[in-house]
């Protein structure tokens, strides 16, 4: 497999405007067209969407999606109705008859809620969905999950060059035989951002910032940083439209290395839900 070959297809931008760095607001849907296209005459095979991403499912569901391996997300069902009702729902608008991998969104209510995972099991079981597992924030969720027996067969964790809370986490998971996704590479594009025009909150790392805006193409560098990792199988990356999709493959063919990381960056910045809106 190609290192490229890593690469797997967010779909938020479909159907939302997404991330710190988005100027262009939700991509155009003929543009979705030409990215799907793109990805497939480049052997992409993985997309990620969720009910959650707004008209992602609808717009993704304009096309052929029998290529690609499809993987999608439920968030905390109400009392009257099931997961089953989601999954359904996004199997009708994305015209498929199963999901590749099928993740919960919310993880943590699978702790009070232990009937979803025996719902997922069933979806196995019904060949609905050939993986199932959980969509992570933080570590502390997956330590709580896996104390309850819940062990997944895939997790989508956020992982990047100043991010590496999940590393020993998913290096166990992977010997287990569970599937890693990792994304957030590019940290919702504020690798990219001038770091004189950010909020006082990021001053942590506007030094750092400076120093590998300095390396060329960094889009490249921070992709093979994460994709050159044995234990990850997948590299989700977000596109607002083809040309940045072609750009981060090519720039990877020659991607310079990272410097060592030498400073712990704190979880607010990791995090981004706890960023100054």
């Amino acid at each position: 497999m190609k290192i490229r070959e890593k690469l797997g297809l967010g779909t938020v931008q479909f159907g939302l405007p997404y991330g710190i760095s988005n100027k262009s607001g939700q991509t155009p849907t003929k543009e979705v067209v030409k990215i799907l296209d793109t990805a497939k005459s480049y052997k992409i095979e993985i997309l990620d969407s969720a009910s959650a991403y707004g008209s992602s499912e609808d717009v993704l569901g304009l096309n052929d999606l029998s290529y690609f391996k499809m993987v999608s997300k439920f968030m905390p069902p109400s009392k009257e109705e099931g997961i089953s009702v989601q999954l359904n729902q996004s199997l009708e608008k994305l015209g498929l008859k199963s999901f590749y991998g099928y993740l919960a969104h919310r993880p943590m209510d699978i702790l009070d809620h232990p009937e979803q995972w025996e719902e997922l099991q069933r979806f196995k079981f019904e060949a609905k969905v050939e993986k199932i597992g959980f969509s992570l924030n933080e570590l502390l969720e997956l330590e709580q999950l896996l104390e309850k027996g819940y062990y997944p067969d895939l997790v989508q964790v956020p992982y990047n060059y100043f991010d590496r809370r999940f590393e020993t986490a998913i290096k166990e998971l992977k010997s287990r035989g569970c599937e890693i996704h990792t994304r957030s590479a590019f940290l919702q594009g504020l690798f990219f951002m001038n770091p004189q025009e950010l909020d006082n909150f990021f001053d942590e790392v506007k030094p750092l910032l400076i120093q590998l805006q300095e390396k060329s193409p960094l889009n490249g560098a921070l992709l093979k940083f994460v994709l050159d990792k044995p234990f990850v199988e997948r590299v989700i990356i977000g596109v607002e439209n083809e040309l940045q999709l072609l750009q981060n493959i090519e720039n990877l063919e020659n991607a310079p290395d990272l410097p060592e990381l030498e400073n712990k960056i704190t979880d607010k910045i990791l995090i981004p839900s706890k960023w100054p809106v």
